[in-house]
Order: C-alpha cells, then sequence, then structure tokens
C-alpha cells in the first residue's frame, strides 16, 4: 500500500512534508506525495489570511479519502478540529521563534532606524513588536517566506518578521539578524512544530502515523494551543505561547497584546507535567482578563 501525503505546494510545504515521508520511507512504507492547493494559496497577495485557510482543503481532502494523511504546520491548525480527524503525530519542532530579517543583515528590532518600516502577515508579531517599539510603521506583508524575503529585497518594507523555523528549514538562515527571545515577541502556539493529521476511520494509519509522535512535544504543543483556547482566540489571534518539558518539570511562557502593542502582558510559569493543561488554561484565562486583544 502506497501511503498518499497531503500537503500544499509551497517550496515549505514540500520541505516539511518530505521531512515526513522520509521517516515513514525509513519505517519500510511507500509514500506518494499529492499537492492540493488551499484557500490560503490561491488568496490575492496582500489579503490577510484566515482562520485555517492553509488547512482547510487538505482536511476535506483526508475526509473525502482522496489522501491517507496530510502534513499541517502545527501553528495553522484550527482549535476545532472536524470530529472524524485528529492530529496523530507532532514528531518533530524546529525552533519556535520568531526573528528579524533586513535587506542589508546586521540589524536588530533595537537598531532599526526610527520610523522604520516592518512586514508581517500576523497581528501577534506586529503587536509584539509595536510594544516594543512603538514608533516603527508595521505594514501588512504576506505570501510564502521566499516571496516576503523577494518582496523585502526589492524595497516593500525595511524589514520583516516571521517564523524561524520556516527560514531555517529552507535553508536560508543566514538572512536572520535576529531571533527573538519569546519575552519579547511570543510565538505563536505550535510554532515550529509539524502535525501529521488522519483520519479516526483508518486504524491502520493512526498505528503508523502515532509510531512517529513525540510525547514531549505533543505536551507542549496542546498546552500551548490551551492557552489560545481559554482566551477564545484563533491561530489569528494576538496571543503568544511556548512550553518546554524536561522529564516531570513543564515551563510555560505565555504572552497576550493588542494588535497595535498596548497591553502587553507576558507571563511564566512552572509545575509538574500532568499540571500541564490546568496551567494553560490558568494563563490564557489571566490573558483574557488583563489584555483587550483587539
Amino acid at each position: 500500500m502506497t501511503i498518499r501525503l497531503g500537503t500544499r505546494g509551497s517550496r515549505l510545504a514540500l520541505v516539511q512534508s518530505e521531512r515526513i515521508a522520509g521517516r515513514l520511507r525509513a519505517a519500510g512504507h511507500e509514500v506518494q506525495l499529492v499537492r492540493i492547493v488551499t484557500e490560503g494559496d490561491v488568496r490575492p497577495i496582500d489579503m490577510s489570511p484566515g482562520e485555517g485557510v492553509f488547512v482547510a482543503a487538505i482536511a476535506r481532502a483526508l475526509l473525502a479519502e482522496e489522501i491517507d494523511i496530510a502534513v499541517h504546520s502545527a501553528k495553522d491548525v484550527p482549535l476545532e478540529e472536524d470530529p472524524g480527524l485528529a492530529i496523530a503525530a507532532y514528531p518533530e519542532r524546529a525552533d519556535p521563534r520568531d526573528a528579524l530579517i533586513t535587506r542589508r543583515g546586521g540589524a536588530s528590532l533595537q537598531s532599526l532606524a526610527r520610523g522604520a518600516i516592518v512586514g508581517t502577515d500576523s497581528p501577534r508579531r506586529a503587536g509584539f513588536v509595536l510594544a516594543a517599539r512603538p514608533d516603527l510603521k508595521v505594514i501588512p506583508l504576506h505570501g510564502n517566506v521566499e516571496t516576503r524575503v523577494r518582496r523585502l529585497d526589492e524595497g516593500a518594507a525595511d524589514a520583516l518578521v516571521l517564523a524561524a523555523a520556516g527560514i531555517d528549514r529552507l535553508r536560508l538562515a543566514a538572512r536572520i539578524d535576529e531571533r527573538f527571545e519569546p519575552g519579547v515577541v511570543a510565538p505563536a502556539p505550535g510554532q515550529g512544530a509539524l502535525a501529521v493529521q488522519v483520519r479516526l476511520s483508518d486504524a491502520r494509519i493512526v498505528e503508523l502515523v502515532s509510531a512517529l509522535d513525540d510525547p514531549d512535544i505533543r505536551l507542549a504543543v496542546e498546552a500551548e494551543r490551551e492557552v489560545l483556547r481559554a482566551t477564545g482566540g484563533t491561530c489569528r489571534a494576538p496571543v503568544g505561547a511556548l512550553a518546554s518539558v524536561s522529564g516531570d518539570e513543564f515551563v510555560l511562557l505565555a504572552g497576550g497584546v493588542n494588535s497595535d502593542g498596548t497591553g502587553k502582558l507576558v507571563e511564566r510559569v512552572t509545575g509538574a507535567r500532568n499540571e500541564a493543561a490546568e496551567l494553560a488554561r490558568r494563563i490564557g484565562r489571566r490573558l483574557l482578563a488583563e489584555v483587550a486583544l483587539r
């Protein structure tokens, strides 16, 4: 049996999907990549992406049994999944932080010129950047990673803020000027992690994909997503969270900010592994109560 793996057609999506395909092939399975065009791929280049636009079409293909598994960036997966689908594995995670890229290089958020134009596709990134540097001008700049870097080099902005993981996976790490500490720009929940989605009705696929799951990554990503759920937000909300697990110790940093840079709140909690979900809900409710999250 050949496993049909559904993926977006961008170079980053293909790189990520090939990483999972390689692990399945190493376990003795045949894998075929099936490219699927999502709503996010065909939107006008400067239209802000909505909830689940990079996931929905692939999830529909999975439900229709046109593919057997799907590989997503975990941060793009909506909080509410179809009841017939599940994330069977969070097999790996790259650098979860956000990063700054400039045309000339060698810069930092603090060294950017007053009034410099910063492009981003995220209200969360915009809010945290403006909280640190309210004098900057943040503009919407969408498209895949390579498109945004090209538009930067063409002069559409002075700097970009985007996920370090995507830059690293595209082997563009040399373009990164600064990787932001999570307390400065709190990462999107699940950022840097890959999520492998399956049909619950396909027991064989569920079993073989589950073998790829990393329990520590799963615990961290699910806790981060629980923070977002507790705020009532979506993957477009100006809420960030980053968890880590070491043995029985669980550490969670979470932050919220208004997209205009006001009201920033970042908190860090620690506890036992089995307290992860409750700590995440508690900190999420605190963000909701104390930050307007416009």
